[in-house]
């Protein structure tokens, strides 16, 4: 495809984008071009105020603002749950919103691995997020399993994209449980999540989904698709603050599975303060809470999803591939010959919401970026990532941040920075 890759342009596509008013939702720093709502979303005025709603409600009630407040505590992560539940595609008592991802990661295997004869094997992927590993270890470990011999990670031929069918071909008689991320965190690569559930249910296989770089990018239809489980962070695309409450999601015929990690707060709403020391599991995703809600960590997301919610999540994917497309013409015409290649996928169906670039001197050029008031995302050892964020980047600031990159690297302005990460890359 051909895009005008003119400044004009980007103007004239603002202009006539029915999402540009979103933009003024968020607070962004003035003088800031913000490319890393992957990693942490920008806070918006409907967050805030939420947030400050759930303070109000501490302030004017005390406890009772478990019941009584204007958004009362105790329902408060079936409600996100219910609200969230449309943009991954879920009957709304197969989502809660609890935990961080990890805990949840470590919750949903404990409750859906379950070793039996030879299918003791637990499948992942070789260029998953570090902490997926890690819970994986773990719960191996907690099970007497060596993860040496009972984790398989699938391996990457180019070292940026897993092809679908070794995935599938891993599917043996020995796998019990399967854990891929639906958007693959450097690359940007989409996952067929519809065929590698399909797959892995012909071989008796649960397989879970890590949405991080999913949820609030694109659209999902887990119930559909089959898939088991999954988990994600609220922080990243849907703006819900550092550390905001993780969510997951179970599939209803999954109901009555008790959880592998119990706790007070999956209980039966009408049975929780009844204090018996008999587990009373509730018959839905809110099972597979454990501890209190984090409510002060949670609420902004009320804000956050009314926005998603007028918007729609269609249209904000619609976005955010026109945008990246616009970020990736840009770069293969006025970056060419200064060391940067593309790493992920081209196809808009292959690829998430962010471009993932790889120059050797990477570090340096973020730190560059920062500079000039473009906040980009570094990955050791040598990938910047860029995420034109739907609803609050603009085709102006695609424009501007490549047309920065041009100037860092043909002016050498990159070689006052060490290449070097620095303690948060």
């Amino acid at each position: 495809m051909t895009l005008d890759l003119t400044k004009q342009y980007a103007l004239e596509m603002d202009k006539n984008d029915p999402l540009a008013r979103f933009k003024d939702e968020f607070y962004i720093k003035e003088g800031t071009t913000y490319m890393i709502g992957n990693s942490l979303g920008l806070l918006s005025k409907r967050a805030e105020k939420a947030l400050l709603t759930s303070l109000k409600d501490w302030k004017e009630h005390g406890i009772n603002g478990w019941m009584d407040g204007e958004e009362p505590w105790f329902y408060l992560s079936e409600k996100l749950g219910k609200k969230s539940a449309p943009l991954v595609g879920a009957k709304p008592e197969e989502v809660v919103v609890t935990g961080s991802i990890t805990t949840n990661i470590h919750q949903l295997i404990a409750t859906f691995f379950k070793p039996q004869g030879k299918k003791r094997t637990i499948v992942a992927d070789a260029l998953t997020f570090p902490s997926d590993i890690y819970a994986l270890k773990s719960q191996l470990k907690l099970r007497g399993l060596d993860p040496a011999n009972h984790l398989v990670q699938v391996e990457s031929a180019d070292g940026q994209t897993l092809d679908e069918d070794t995935i599938i071909e891993a599917m043996t008689d020995e796998v019990a449980l399967m854990l891929l991320p639906s958007v693959l965190y450097r690359s940007g690569q989409v996952l067929d999540i519809k065929r590698l559930t399909e797959e892995a249910h012909k071989q008796g296989i649960v397989i879970g989904f890590d949405l991080a770089h999913s949820v609030g990018a694109m659209p999902h239809e887990l119930h559909e698709w089959g898939v088991d489980f999954a988990m994600w962070c609220n922080y990243k695309y849907l703006n819900n603050g550092p550390g905001g409450v993780g969510g997951l999601f179970v599939h209803e015929r999954h109901f009555g599975t008790e959880p592998g990690l119990a706790g007070w707060f999956g209980s039966d709403k009408e049975k929780q303060f009844d204090m018996e020391h008999h587990f009373s599991p509730a018959e839905n995703a809110g099972a597979y809470q454990i501890g209190t809600p984090h409510i002060l960590s949670a609420a902004p997301l009320l804000g956050s999803l009314e926005i998603f919610h007028e918007a729609g999540i269609e249209s904000v994917r619609e976005k955010s591939l026109a945008l990246t497309n616009y970020l990736m013409a840009l770069v293969d015409e006025k970056l060419e010959g200064l060391g940067f290649t593309i790493e992920n996928p081209r196809e808009d169906h292959r690829r998430g919401g962010h471009v993932c670039l790889k120059h050797d001197q990477a570090a340096s050029i973020s730190k560059a970026l920062k500079a000039r008031g473009i906040l980009p995302d570094f990955r050791a050892p040598n990938v910047i990532r860029l995420t034109p964020a739907a609803l609050y980047i603009s085709y102006l600031d695609v424009w501007k941040t490549v047309d920065a990159l041009y100037t860092i690297v043909k002016e050498e302005e990159f070689k006052q920075f060490s290449n070097k990460r620095n303690v948060i890359a």
